[in-house]
């Protein structure tokens, strides 16, 4: 796996510059005794370090202005399409059915032919449109503007993805494709019984999209919402970043933000990965054909109408929620519900906190539950590392990093949630994704509950692991496996990026791969999705929120109910050799995401004692993996950044823990 260094060396090489400097007095020199300098008071150590986004949220008539917009530049380029505008915790603000527009979308089929996970899969525009604008809303921040164009160039078998790059690693957010799930049970839904309105996050219909026609929008420099356009039919990617596409999605989204548009000193553009620069959109203001300023109420009627989507809208204007509120459901937390006063929560709307810090529920199977002090000192640990990292994704440069950390006992349950004020929300649902993947696979039972599923897809899965790793016991408890092992297996090379390699024991063939099928990734939740694409359809009842149909392992509850998730980012607990739980972290870049999650664990250990990360001898990159032609590579543990903090120029902060 990559390490993404180059973005800290810079940095590091200038605070040790400083640090030099500092320590270097510059004063001549000259007799007499000097006169002395007054002791000056201490500067107090500051509560906070964060400064969370201003409370702005989208009027009615703003998401009006949006629309029309799109709808004119539609117009302008005769593609009549379905237009989606959300708030930035994915609360649908309206959903805009133009006159001939497509009623479907339809997936991109396997190479091969092999459609058996979400490959060529026609569902419903409005679908597409959300998704895309909850992509653009989820994926931004107040320091970076991320685009479904940006999804697809992350998500791809190869990074950069273009026809030159064969054989490069995977994308670093491989597989964040199937999060914000359909049966996410961290996702709030639209119209549930008992729950506040406009309270997020909300789920997607197909998760996050990598078809270009998604943007995020800005009011007064801070991120509120998102738009997605689906007018083509074609729910696809884009497979070349070399040339410059014309597509007309995406200028019919970029005509929705004029006014609202993300500044352009955070666009994607402007943030490099591994030495390649993301993309952010191919459609420029000077290609769009539309000079906007139609009133909406010109074209509602005319154009074609607002319309209401089963379990996301009705078919009105919604004004969006100030992120932060307690209405979004995301606010800064009291010094009751964590001690930093940084730290942001989950509420439901009414003040109280949906995951607050607390014990392992396993007791029935776990005879050395965490404690409620434990998993406080983890999550505060956490807390503290990501305070201090240097951000890979935000701009300006030195930034401090923003994420979501989730922690989860060995059932899957939530102990705690806790994220910075400006965390992207996508990284919610995707920390605790992290943390419910290293449990399971790091737990006694991965195999047995794998083999029980009524899926033949997802029972092989358990001998092909045991046959690749030449271990009869693998998926018992006998390896601790973080996220970052389990992604080296589910990639569709193994080692990744060597072409001509098979795939890993738990990914699709080279030959099947799209974006819509992963593996044992996809394969796990196909059917949640297909029941809910179906619900959208008309055509049965919603997927419950509870994703995967795992054994029960209490009453109502399976060990991992909002999927899992296959790029770096968390580590299995343990006390001794017993494994207690999981660390998940999401939003930043992925070596920062495991440097937080790793040193979190071992911090919080040292504070209370009698707990930390995974026994040297069981971790994953202990597994030698035997390779066709001789060769051998070991799995990986963990990534860390080599100078990844701002107060200090210190290298390899996690070698030998």
């Amino acid at each position: 796996m990559r390490s993404k260094t180059h973005l800290f060396r810079s940095a590091a090489l200038a605070a040790i510059s400083s640090l030099v400097l500092a320590s270097c007095g510059g004063g001549g020199g000259g007799g007499g005794t000097p006169t002395p300098t007054p002791t000056p008071t201490p500067t107090p150590t500051p509560t906070t370090v964060y400064t969370p986004p201003a409370a702005e949220a989208l009027t009615t008539g703003e998401v009006q202005t949006i629309l029309a917009n799109a709808i004119s530049e539609a117009q302008a380029r005769s593609l009549p399409s379905v237009i989606a505008v959300t708030d930035r915790v994915g609360n649908v603000l309206g959903v805009f059915r133009m006159n001939g527009a497509r009623a479907t979308a339809t997936t991109a089929p396997a190479p091969n032919g092999m459609n058996i996970d979400a490959q060529n899969v026609t569902f419903p525009a409005e679908g597409g449109a959300i998704a895309k604008a909850i992509t653009g809303a989820y994926l931004s921040s107040g320091g970076n503007a991320f685009s479904t164009r940006t999804a697809s160039q992350i998500v791809q078998e190869h990074f950069p993805p273009a026809p030159t790059t064969v054989g490069l690693e995977s994308g670093p957010l491989y597989g964040v494709q199937f999060s914000q799930l359909p049966c996410s049970d961290l996702s709030a839904r639209f119209g549930a019984a008992g729950s506040a309105a406009l309270i997020g996050p909300k789920r997607s219909p197909l998760g996050l999209a990598a078809d270009a026609g998604g943007l995020p929008l800005y009011k007064n420099g801070v991120l509120v919402g998102g738009i997605g356009v689906m007018g083509d039919g074609v729910y696809g990617l884009d497979t070349n970043i070399l040339d410059i596409e014309n597509d007309p999605e995406e200028f019919i989204a970029l005509a929705g933000t004029r006014g609202f548009e993300a500044p352009s000193t955070i666009t994607a553009d402007k943030i490099s990965v591994d030495g390649t620069t993301l993309r952010f959109s191919d459609a420029t203001f000077a290609g769009v054909l539309s000079p906007g300023g139609v009133g909406f109420a010109s074209l509602n009627g005319t154009a074609g109408n607002l319309v209401a989507v089963t379990g996301y809208a009705s078919a009105a204007i919604t004004a969006g929620t100030a992120y932060g509120t307690e209405a979004s459901g995301i606010r800064a937390s009291t010094a009751a519900e964590f001690s930093n006063r940084d730290a942001f929560i989950l509420t439901n709307g009414s003040g109280t906190n949906r995951y607050p810090i607390r014990a392992g529920t396993d007791g029935s199977s776990n005879s050395a539950p965490l404690t409620a002090a434990e998993s406080r000192a983890i999550l505060e640990e956490a807390f503290t590392v990501m305070s201090r990292a240097r951000a890979q994704i935000r701009r300006p440069l030195d930034s401090r990093a923003q994420v979501t950390i989730s922690l989860v006992d060995t059932h899957g349950s939530v102990l705690g949630i806790v994220r910075s004020p400006d965390a992207p929300i996508f990284g919610t649902d995707v920390s605790l994704q992290k943390a419910r993947t290293a449990a399971f696979f790091s737990s006694p039972q991965a195999a047995a509950e794998l083999s029980a599923n009524a899926s033949a897809d997802i029972r092989q899965f358990v001998p092909a692991m045991r046959t690749f790793l030449g271990d009869a016991a693998s998926l018992t408890g006998n390896v601790a496996y973080p996220n970052r092992a389990i992604g080296n297996l589910a990639r569709p090379y193994f080692p990744d990026g060597e072409v001509g390699r098979p795939n890993g024991p738990l990914s699709r063939p080279i030959g099947q791969f799209n974006p819509f099928s992963t593996g044992i990734q996809s394969a796990l939740i196909i059917g949640n999705v297909g029941q809910h694409l179906g619900f959208l359809q008309g055509a049965g009842p919603d997927t419950p929120a509870r994703c995967t149909t795992l054994p029960d392992v209490q009453p109502g509850q399976n060990r991992l109910q909002n999927g899992i998730q296959i790029f770096p980012g968390s580590v299995p607990i343990y006390r001794g050799n017993q494994l207690i739980g999981a660390l998940g972290v999401s939003g930043d870049g992925i070596d920062q995401d495991d440097m937080i999650s790793f040193l979190g664990t071992n911090n919080g250990g040292a504070r209370a004692g009698g707990l930390g990360n995974a026994p040297t001898a069981i971790r994953s990159d202990r597994v030698v993996v035997n390779l066709a032609g001789g060769a051998t590579v070991r799995l990986r543990y963990i990534g860390c950044p080599f100078a990844p903090f701002l107060d200090t120029a210190q290298q390899n902060v996690c070698d030998g823990l």
